[in-house]
């Protein structure tokens, strides 16, 4: 069971931990992996976006998993580009 909170959290300290919290093991090693270059490549800058996105994302990947387990509806489909 996917708790949205906690995988937010866990990705906010270390990038990547929540999304394999959720079950997603090869996104959580890309977060793993792609944060650090990050940080080391801009000095600092960029880091911090990558463990904002990082929380985000395992969030919303926590609660779409989380309906659908539960049966409250559909996840949220991809928005469409134009």
């Amino acid at each position: 069971m996917s708790r949205p909170g906690l995988a937010a959290l866990l990705s906010f300290f270390i990038p990547g931990v929540g999304q394999i919290y959720n079950g997603d093991i090869l996104r959580g090693v890309f977060w793993l992996i792609i944060t650090p270059g990050f940080w080391l490549g801009t000095g600092g800058i960029l880091g911090w976006v990558c463990h904002i996105i990082a929380a985000a994302t395992a969030y919303n990947r926590a609660e779409d998993k989380e309906r659908l387990r539960y049966g409250m509806g559909q996840a949220r489909a991809p928005e469409a580009r134009t």
